[in-house]
């Protein structure tokens, strides 16, 4: 019985989404089932997923929480492109 945690961060990726889409979800779901069903031919029906949203707030890399990396990034981006 695989079980398979997502973990993404509590962001809509559309502009006004404040989260991951009830179809997004969906998606992902279907997704990771069936890639271990491809790869290591499990059964659909004994795959669990679990989508873990995280705040923002409570996620980062760099050394830095997400949003000030991000905003590192974007910093960057514009620096070099002058």
């Amino acid at each position: 019985m695989p079980v398979v945690t997502i973990q993404v961060t509590r962001e809509g990726t559309t502009p006004g989404a404040s989260s991951t889409t009830p179809e997004q979800k969906a998606a992902l779901i279907k997704g990771a089932s069936e890639l271990l069903r491809d790869v290591l031919g499990k059964p659909t029906e004994s795959t669990f997923v679990i989508i873990e949203e995280v705040d923002p707030d409570n996620w980062g890399w760099g050394g830095l929480p997400a949003l000030d990396y991000r905003r590192k990034l974007a910093a960057a981006a514009a620096t070099s492109s002058r």
